[in-house]
């Protein structure tokens, strides 16, 4: 767990709600459940400092930018939840097409009885 700097929140990294995934990329064959998840979700390693009006920042971005994450609220412990936004992550399509290769792999192997 991250140690907190004074101002500083504790973050938790969730799923996409129906806002982040509306509208995202999935490929046929993949169910529409995997885009929800986010490589980092249920992380609670990360702290943010809120800005001098309170606020903490709209958008979390890791690996150099491929992943986001979108602020949506506090929980009852007061942190900060941020929810994986595959529209704003750019390496979203690149992973769901990994995730399309092992469904269809899965798929194949089944049919042949496996």
């Amino acid at each position: 767990m991250a140690t907190l700097l004074r101002g500083e929140v504790r973050v938790m990294l969730q799923p996409a709600g129906h806002a982040q995934y509306r509208g995202a990329y999935c490929p046929p064959g993949v169910p529409f459940k995997e885009v929800r998840r986010g490589p980092l979700d249920g992380n609670r390693d990360y702290a943010v400092r809120p800005d001098a009006d309170g606020e903490v920042p709209k958008v979390m971005t890791f690996e150099g930018g491929r992943f986001a994450y979108e602020y949506d609220g506090r929980d009852e412990q007061g942190r900060a939840v941020y929810r994986y936004a595959p529209r704003l992550s750019p390496a979203h399509v690149e992973v769901m097409n990994g995730v399309a290769e092992v469904y269809a792999e899965a798929a194949l192997k089944k049919a042949k009885g496996r």
